[in-house]
């Protein structure tokens, strides 16, 4: 009389949780990634938010010189938000956006925004 064995070995369900193991952390590994991605664009965002507001700053004034987020805000646009200026002269300023701990840079008016703090 054959033997009627139902269900899975021990080994196949080893397998299997191996198998579930590795992709979880591949998945883990994406999500990380994917966050840092996401607030490296959020920073770069605020900074191109801002550009508009600055130019037109620049266009009222003739000079960067005094030029502060409270003014930016509340003179030209209120959408401004997580940025910082760091310096702001007669022909050029200097703004950042942090995010996550992470901040990118644009040393106006014609560089691009870059990971490298302004001069």
């Amino acid at each position: 009389m054959p033997r009627n064995e139902d269900g899975f070995t021990l080994s196949e369900l080893l397998i299997v949780v191996v198998i579930l193991g590795i992709l979880l952390a591949i998945a883990v590994g994406f999500q990380t990634g994917a966050r840092t991605r996401a607030g490296d664009a959020t920073a770069q965002a605020n900074i191109r938010i801002a550009e508009p507001a600055i130019a037109t700053y620049y266009g009222d004034h003739g000079a960067y010189t005094g030029m502060t987020i409270t003014i930016l805000q509340d003179t030209y646009s209120p959408g401004i938000q997580g940025i910082h200026v760091l310096s702001a002269g007669a022909s050029s300023y200097c703004i950042s956006s942090t995010v996550d701990g992470r901040s990118w840079y644009k040393n106006g008016p014609g560089a691009p925004i870059t990971s490298t703090a302004c001069p």
